[in-house]
């Protein structure tokens, strides 16, 4: 039998990726907004520090989302313990940098399993039971590199680009159910993420890590790195606003303007 909803709350959420960086602030924000919150990611100690740092109900649910079942155990017991999804935020990802010569098939692989296949699951699995309450709300955590080609980042554009694609569509099938569904694409943001391609700069370039992360800094015109909160705020945006689906919302400091 379905939980019930957490008294005192105004739905609940699902996090993935959610034990550091953007998915911890976004969980974190979602907490202070009313929800309750599920988290789930690889790591147990990650995840109960940020459900930690939440401030109403958590739920950590340590997982691999790259299993094919992942998304129905996961939603299955939020289900039965708080009755279903009202919020999606897939926001699990990894990064990876190679000359497209040198991409193996295991590293393509590996990229589009967690950047683009994973967030297909998780839409599959929560989708019919917000069809069914005629609400809900998906923000994908996508990335500028959605929207752009860079050098060396073929497998990690083009699962970005993927997940985009499956966002428009998403919208489009879902404009008349009260279901949204929306990108958020951030530039370079100061989360351990950034931190792997400063050390992937200093490896392929030998500069020191001071260089690159400079370097990365001034890849956005506001000369600095996006904050975790920022995104956060971006992904509220998109919760709170009905009339807004199908959208990419960027949060680059003006590097690509639309």
């Amino acid at each position: 039998m379905p939980g019930d909803r957490p008294d005192a709350t105004v739905g609940v959420a699902l996090v993935t990726g959610a034990g550091r960086g953007i998915g911890a602030a976004v969980a974190q924000r979602l907490s202070r907004e009313g929800y309750a919150v599920a988290l789930t990611a690889r790591s147990a100690d990650q995840l109960d520090e940020a459900a930690a740092a939440c401030t109403g109900p958590t739920l950590a649910i340590p997982a691999d989302i790259t299993e094919p079942g992942a998304p129905d155990t996961i939603v299955g017991r939020i289900e039965n313990t708080w009755g279903g999804v009202d919020v999606l935020v897939a926001n699990a990802g990894v990064g990876a940098s190679a000359p497209v010569e040198r991409i193996t098939d295991e590293q393509w692989s590996d990229v589009l399993e967690l950047n683009l296949t994973a967030p297909f699951r998780c839409l599959r699995r929560v989708i019919p039971g917000m069809k069914q309450r005629r609400h809900g709300r998906i923000v994908v955590i996508a990335s500028m590199a959605a929207k752009v080609g860079e050098p060396y980042i073929a497998a990690y554009t083009a699962s970005k680009h993927g997940v985009l694609g499956l966002v428009r569509s998403a919208a489009a099938e879902l404009a008349r159910s009260g279901v949204t569904v929306n990108a958020v694409c951030p530039a370079y943001v100061d989360t351990p993420m950034t931190e792997f391609t400063v050390r992937t700069i200093v490896e392929t370039t030998g500069r020191d890590a001071d260089w690159a992360r400079e370097f990365l800094r001034h890849k956005q015109p506001i000369g600095r790195l996006i904050t975790v909160d920022e995104v956060a705020e971006a992904v509220w945006y998109c919760i709170v606003n009905g009339a807004v689906t199908g959208q990419s919302l960027n949060v680059d400091g003006g590097a690509v303007q639309s």
